[in-house]
This record gives C-alpha cells, structure tokens and sequence, in this order.
C-alpha cells in the first residue's frame, strides 16, 4: 500500500505549472463521443480518473490515446452504449456518458456516479433534464437506464445551481431537435469550455457563463482540436501553501479571473497576491487572521477549497468558522486534522477551527482528494512526519503530486507500506518501509 510522507518543510518557495482541469477535462472527453470525427484535446491531465474512461472507451468502441497532455479521440467506432457499472462507479462524472450517448443510440446504461468519499452524489437534476427532453429514466439498484425515442428541445429550469447537470444538459441537447433553454443554469468556468468546445465542433451554444443558456439542435458534430482550461482548484491549494509559514509560491498557467473568490479570501486573511495575465504569486506573511469561509457555487468560495483553506486556517490565530452549504457531508477531513493535533472541531454541519495550536506529525487517511490536499498542506506545517494514507483518492486529481510540491520546496515522498507496518508506527521506526519514488 503506498502512501505520502510529509515532513515539515517551513517557508514554501517556488513555482508551479497547472495543469488541464480535472472537472473539465472529464466533461470534454465525454463529449467527444457526440462527434463523428476524430478530436485531439489538449493539456488534458494524466490522472487515474482519464484512465478509467480511457478503459471504458475500450469496452464501447471509443478510442482514446494519450501522449503528454494531448488527447486523440476516435469515436467512429463506438458501438456499445452499455458502460460497466463497477467502472463507472469509480468516478463522479461518468454520467455525462449519459447525456453523450442518448442522442446517438436511444438507450444508454449506467452505473450510479461514485467518486470522492463524502456522501451521495444526487443525479435528481440529470434525470429531469433527461425528462424534459423525451427521455424515459428507469433506476435500479447499481445502475440505471435512459432512454428515448428522440430527443427534442425544451425549457429546463433547474431547481438548484448544478454544474454537472447544466453541462449534461447541452450534451443532451446539442443533437435534439428543436430549441433547448436552460435557465438557472451554473457559470462555473467548466461549463463555458464545454461550450466552448461544442461550438468548436459545430454546436449552437448561446449564454454559456450566464444563468440562461440557449441550444439550438443540430444534426451532427465534426472533428476538431480544443485545448482545456486550467484547474483553478489545483491553482487555489498551492496558492494557500504560500501562507503556511510566510513563503512565496507562483502558480503559471492559469486564468486569474478563474480564482476572484479564493484570492480575495487569501488577502483577506493576511496574503499578498499580485496577478499577471496568466500567473498568480502569493507572498505570506507569516501572520495570518482568522475569518470564515461559505461556500457557494461559482463564482463563490469552491466547495473544493474548503478543505485545503481550512489547513491554512490552522494557522490562523482566533476562531475560523467553515461552512460547506454545496457538499456538508464534505468534511472527512476534520477528524483526521485532530489526530495531528489541530483544536478543531464539528457542530452540525458547521467546522470549528481555534488556529495557532502547534500540529504534531501521525497517520493519517485522506477520504478524498481535496481532503488530501489539505492534509498533505498541515503535514508540510506539523512537526515531524506525517503519512498520509489513501493515495489513490489524491491521484484522482493530481497527475504528479509529488512532484509538483516539491517544486515549491515541500519534503514529500511517496513510500510503500509493507504488511508488518502497521498505521500508528512511526515510519522512521521500520525498516519495512522504504522510498516509493
């Protein structure tokens, strides 16, 4: 079993090049089976969640190679739109294969999304766009069932701000006869690159990035090439690390206007972040003032920085108060934060955190891969070492996480942990365990 190591590093210095965006890129290449010719897509991450739907491309016909971060897809050949349920439950976005496929096959079957480890991902808005445009969804116990005879264009309004669904809408959508408009549809910067990308391929997608969205249907899409946006999550999490103990961390290639609501937070709590037309840098201070973040969706504090900015917040002297109001239960995190020695602590779905206690290094498991990322930022804080278990939750998100914090003078490594270790040993204890990279 492998895990990260993490030892105290003080003041983080360094730059970082990001990434494709995970939450984009998972959306693209499944959208990459509406067309009828090839697509190459660029700065696409090398991460475990691309190799599952690279595995699930074999099964139905699409041919998916990856060489770096350029992506050629081939879906002439699909012939199949039955996905295994056990590889689509390895990852939350496999129900965009739903909105994909619909169109050209009538029938698509699908395993329940799965994912990160913090509660049910709901598909009730999935389902009522699929409703609304003439579809039939039968649910069973692992996996469910959409089809139809034709889709045709509708008016959808969501009941809640949804960035998965607004983009499996304008998939399902983009080959539907007729008119379809979306409205209290999400802005999330991941939804304008779908759009982006349909349109590149021969969509008629109107108002993306706005709450209403017009599609008019089309009768096929063509091949072309599209290169995906960065991750402003990534971008988010190494920024915080700056703050950790007053060091100076430069994030490059990312659109700044991506992260608005997260950099004025960080300068909020005592940063200094000057922004370039694609590079961030954020200057610790070494002092670090209390506050509390609600989450919301885009362009509000990310659900998916919470976890990382509550690690910085660890450092912060005074009470911060986090509050998830998009994902509650996403706060696996907290217990662990504690076995380090942070006072920190729930009340209802609310997240105490009493900053300036000194964190002792221990084991630790990561139930997610923002999760990891703020228990790998209050290891590289703790005295010692801290290791952190569940890798395979962090690679889901992070093609070289190793590597990438190194970069910024972080002393991480990956080790393997033998089967007479047991969690709790100090790892400097064992001579079981030894370097994984």
């Amino acid at each position: 079993m492998k895990y990260i190591q993490a030892d105290y590093s003080g003041p983080l210095n360094g730059t970082v090049h990001i990434p494709g965006a995970k939450n984009s890129s998972l959306a693209l290449l499944a959208a990459a089976c509406l067309t009828d010719n090839i697509v190459t897509l660029e700065g696409i991450p090398r991460i475990d969640d691309v190799r599952v739907i690279a595995d699930i491309g074999r099964d139905i016909g699409l041919k998916l190679e990856q060489e770096g971060g350029q992506v050629t897809i081939d879906p002439r050949g699909i012939h199949s739109s039955v996905i295994d349920p056990g590889k689509a439950s390895s990852y939350r976005a496999s129900y965009y294969f739903a909105g994909a496929l619909l169109s050209k096959f009538g029938r698509v079957t699908i395993g329940m999304p799965g994912g990160d480890d913090f509660g049910s991902r709901p598909i009730d808005q999935h389902i009522k766009v699929f409703k609304a445009l003439g579809a039939q969804v039968h649910i069973f116990k692992d996996h469910y069932e959409v089809e139809t005879a034709g889709l045709k264009g509708a008016d959808i309004y969501f009941d809640t701000i949804t960035s998965g669904a607004t983009i499996n809408a304008m998939l399902a959508a983009v080959l539907a006869k007729g008119q379809t408009r979306l409205h209290g549809a999400a802005v999330d910067p991941e939804v304008c690159d779908t759009a982006s990308f349909l349109n590149r391929l021969g969509a008629r997608i109107y108002g993306a990035g706005t709450e209403h969205i017009r599609i008019e249907g089309v009768s096929y899409l063509h091949g072309g090439t599209h290169t995906v946006i960065p991750d402003r999550l990534i971008a988010g999490a190494f920024l915080m690390a700056a703050g950790l103990h007053g060091g100076q961390v430069t994030v490059r290639d990312v659109i700044p206007e991506h992260l608005g609501s997260c950099l004025a937070k960080l300068e909020e709590i005592g940063l200094s972040v000057e922004c370039g037309e694609s590079h961030i840098t954020a200057f610790g201070t070494g002092s670090l003032k209390a506050t509390r973040i609600r989450t919301g969706m885009y362009p509000g504090f990310a659900t998916d920085l919470q976890q990382p900015m509550t690690a910085l917040l660890l450092q912060a002297r005074g009470t911060s108060i986090v509050n998830d109001r998009v994902y509650p239960k996403r706060l696996a995190h907290v217990p662990q934060l504690r076995r380090l020695g942070a006072e920190i602590e729930l009340r209802q779905e609310s997240v105490f955190i009493r900053g300036g206690a000194p964190l002792q290094g221990g084991w630790v498991h990561a139930a997610d891969v923002r999760a990891g990322t703020c228990l790998l930022l209050a290891g590289l804080a703790a005295e010692g070492s801290t290791c952190i278990t569940g890798v395979e939750h962090i690679e889901r998100g992070y093609e070289d996480v190793i590597g990438s914090f190194r970069s910024i003078g972080a002393k991480v490594s990956m080790r393997e942990l033998d089967a007479q270790e047991l969690p709790g040993q100090s790892p400097q204890a064992s001579v079981n365990v030894r370097a994984f990279r």
